[in-house]
């Protein structure tokens, strides 16, 4: 699989079809996002944005590589290691946006509650927002392997699907990007920081099943 995600990196980064996922997350995170916000909305606001981005670098992936190429590879090593590669790298992308956003907000916002009278740990609160913003894209990324190839093959369909399922999965209660996404405004209301370590094993959980059955699905075709 090494080799396959690097190839399928290269392929990204060259392709400069990462550019539009980017910018739209600079463009929100620049709209939603002001110095000496309350860190923990901040965390929140960065973490949510990742979920439509996640699915959208899923897209790219695996879109991506021209019909030929990807016969190729698929005859060198099977049809579902190609589209695990293309999905793993888009995971990837959105790991290191997460990383960086939480750098940033970080460095920017306050590190009070919301009514800027409770001192939060900082650290604590970082903590909180990456492992957020990683449920947020994990989801996301299952998000993409559901609504795109191979599964759905045509644009028509698998554009409107994934901006539906980003946004449902979003602000659905029970979804853990929303579960998530709402301890940290919560805590920011109360001054506490709650780390959302279930809501992030069951988005790994859940796009390990969505992966799953995009790669089972791509074998068949």
């Amino acid at each position: 699989m090494i080799p396959l995600l690097g190839y399928q990196a290269a392929l990204l980064l060259r392709s400069h079809r990462w550019l539009p996922p980017l910018l739209f997350y600079g463009a929100v995170m620049a709209v939603g996002l002001q110095s000496g916000q309350p860190v923990l909305d901040s965390f929140g606001w960065a973490a949510a944005v990742l979920v439509p981005v996640a699915a959208w670098f899923v897209r790219v992936c695996v879109t991506n590589e021209p019909d030929a190429a990807r016969n190729c590879a698929v005859a060198a090593v099977g049809p579902w290691r190609v589209h695990l590669a293309g999905v793993l790298t888009a995971l990837l992308a959105s790991t290191v946006l997460a990383v960086v956003g939480t750098v940033v907000v970080a460095a920017i916002s306050d590190p009070r509650s919301a009514d800027h009278r409770v001192d939060i740990p900082l650290l604590s609160a970082s903590v909180a927002g990456l492992t957020s913003a990683l449920a947020c894209a994990l989801l996301g990324t299952g998000v993409g392997a559901l609504c795109n190839r191979p599964l759905l093959r045509s644009t028509a369909w698998a554009v409107p699907s994934t901006v539906l399922a980003a946004l449902v999965v979003t602000v659905a209660t029970g979804s853990p990007a929303n579960a998530a996404v709402t301890g940290l405004v919560t805590g920011s209301r109360d001054g506490t920081v709650t780390v959302p370590l279930l809501p992030l094993c069951i988005a790994a959980v859940l796009v390990a099943g969505a992966t799953a059955v995009a790669c089972a699905v791509s074998a068949r075709r």
